[in-house]
């Protein structure tokens, strides 16, 4: 679902959870750490300022995990991965949020870039 080529809309599959994100990612992000690979997430790095979630206020999950920086949201009722918040937000802080519960077309326009976030902890193409 978008509306313009500035704003990008997504959503669980149950609906429970819709995110809209008023800017345009760079890319989006295939990382293959033990978490996202597990997950299928393709994340756009955004700015948190330009992210709306629309969802109740306990509608979703979160998993910390390691260095507990960042907290990945899951939906209560169908399992979809939503979004990921930065746990220690400061100036121009960035989130992610999944693109791939964006329409087909909305991922077709970005390069995906992969990240070896298992390993170097570097983009890899």
């Amino acid at each position: 679902m978008t509306t313009n080529s500035d704003r990008f809309e997504g959503s669980c599959h149950c609906e429970s959870v819709r995110f809209t994100i008023a800017e345009t990612p760079k890319w989006l992000t295939d990382c293959n750490c033990s978490l996202c690979r597990r997950l299928g997430t393709l994340w756009a790095h955004v700015n948190i300022d330009s992210v709306t979630i629309d969802a109740a206020k306990d509608a979703t999950i979160s998993y910390i995990q390691g260095d507990k920086t960042l907290a990945v949201h899951s939906c209560k009722i169908c399992g979809s991965t939503t979004h990921w918040e930065n746990l220690d937000p400061g100036e121009s802080a960035q989130m992610a949020v999944n693109f791939r519960l964006c329409s087909t077309a909305d991922i077709g326009k970005f390069d995906i870039r992969k990240f070896d976030g298992a390993d170097t902890w570097a983009f890899i193409d």
